[in-house]
């Protein structure tokens, strides 16, 4: 059983997310914060596609790392921060259709180190959809007192 170390997970994980510039220029939209896990949809459009039409491999990557980091975030105090130390992918089927959508949780909660999955799933123009990625990654917590600038 999860727990989270933050009552007001919800609106932590909204206030961090305004400074994910990155996801904003993909134009990614987490839709679903629980307790351990989120979900959320990316429009397709051609910036997000490599030479053969494909959704890039490098965007479903940075979906993943979205929804399993942020999965981690709403188990954290409020005032630390989630990194990812490990990550690993694995590209099931080609990213074709109108959509993308991710979804990420915890699978195993710990004190340092939370261990996190993902799916990326495409959706087709009827709302169908396929699994076309699976991922595993560590995330680790960042307390206050280790600031940047102490490294």
């Amino acid at each position: 059983m999860l727990q989270t170390f933050n009552p007001d997970f919800r609106n932590t994980v909204k206030e961090k997310l305004q400074r994910q510039f990155y996801m904003h220029l993909l134009g990614f939209e987490i839709e679903t914060i629980e307790i351990g896990a989120i979900e959320g949809k990316l429009t397709l459009e051609e910036k997000h596609k490599q030479n053969k039409g494909f959704a890039h491999g490098g965007v479903i990557a940075t979906l993943a790392d979205i929804v399993m980091g942020f999965a981690a975030v709403t188990l954290v105090p409020a005032d630390q921060h989630v990194v990812t130390t490990n990550m690993n992918i694995s590209y099931l089927n080609p990213g074709v259709g109108t959509a993308l959508f991710a979804k990420g949780w915890v699978l195993k909660q710990g004190r340092t180190l939370n261990f996190c999955e993902a799916e990326i799933f495409s959706i087709d123009g009827a709302g169908a959809k396929k699994l076309i990625a699976k991922a595993s990654a560590t995330m680790a917590t960042i307390r206050p007192e280790a600031s940047i600038s102490q490294q």
